[in-house]
Formats: C-alpha cells, sequence, structure tokens
C-alpha cells in the first residue's frame, strides 16, 4: 500500500481500494423502466459474473439508479452465490446435458489445447471457473442471464471421474 494514502490513524484512504481475489465480467447490461403516477421511472438491471479462475464461479442479477450501482450490486450478489467446479486437469470430469427453463447447455471435456470452445455467456462463466479446454453447445434460448444459469448450474452437477472405484481429482 502507498504510504500516501494512509492517514494518520492508518487507515485506507477512500479512492485506494484492494484488489479482490474474483475477476469479473459484466454480461448483460439492460435499461428498465417502470411506469408510476408521474411518468416513467427508470433503472438498470446488470448481470454479473465473478471467478477466482481456480474452480469457483458466481452469477448475480440486480438493478440500481445508475450502472455503477447495479454492477456493484450485482458483483455482491454473485460473491454470495459462489459454485465449486469440479476440475480434471484444465477441462471438466465428464460431459453434461442440462436444461434450465427454456436453455439447454451441453459441455465435454476437450484435450489439452483445445482451448475454450464456447459462445457469448458460455465462454465468459468457462474462462471465469478457470476451464481451459472444453467444447459447450448453447441450444434454445437466446437469453443471456438463463443461458448463463444454465451453465453454472452444469457445472455445479459435475461430480469428480472414478478410475477403478477411486475417485480422481486434480
Amino acid at each position: 500500500m502507498n504510504p500516501q494514502f494512509r492517514s494518520q490513524s492508518g487507515r485506507r484512504h477512500p479512492r485506494e481500494r484492494e484488489k479482490s481475489e474474483f475477476d469479473q465480467k459484466t454480461i448483460d447490461l439492460a435499461r428498465v423502466t417502470r411506469v408510476v403516477a408521474g411518468g416513467k421511472r427508470m433503472r438498470f438491471r446488470a448481470c454479473v459474473v465473478i471467478g477466482d479462475r481456480k474452480g469457483r464461479v458466481g452469477m448475480g442479477v440486480a438493478k440500481g439508479t445508475d450502472v455503477q450501482m447495479s454492477v456493484e450490486k450485482a458483483s455482491t450478489v454473485a460473491k454470495r452465490h459462489l459454485v465449486k467446479v469440479v476440475l480434471h486437469g484444465n477441462t471438466i470430469p465428464h460431459a453434461i446435458n442440462l436444461k434450465f427453463k427454456a436453455a439447454r447447455i451441453l459441455l465435454k471435456p476437450a484435450p489439452t489445447g483445445s482451448g475454450v470452445i464456447a459462445g457469448g455467456a458460455a465462454r465468459a462463466v468457462l474462462d471465469l471457473a478457470g476451464i481451459h479446454d472444453v467444447v459447450s453447445k448453447m441450444l434454445g434460448s437466446k437469453n443471456k442471464i438463463n443461458n448463463v444459469q444454465a451453465v453454472i448450474l452444469a457445472l455445479s452437477k459435475l461430480r469428480p471421474r472414478n478410475v477403478k472405484g477411486k475417485t480422481v481429482t486434480e
């Protein structure tokens, strides 16, 4: 910490922020309105995915009066809804096909060096979870929020690989 930002009491300066252990990505940002007696009330809705790239990932959706407030609230919600992902090296232990509302997700392990083969919302979640080699396909829905929730639900359903009666995790 830079000594010029320290007060004499030893507390941090309000402009100085500590580095978070999580990376975050804004998936969706929408302006939403509500009709009230005096006219329309405008707010912003943010969908944020956070992850530590080591197997933990979470998603949050929140509304606020401005963009920054909605993103901060969504990241706070995401921290409360973290999911631990089972990894097998740089990929996932097994294939999974899952449906969440109208969104369907197919995740398959890939050989080392393949990279993340995924579109939009799924790519962001898989990158932040720390999965380097995976093939995915989104089916059925173009709704980003439902697609992200489907990917996170699929990742939470993964189980460690069994080899000759022993559980193997790397």
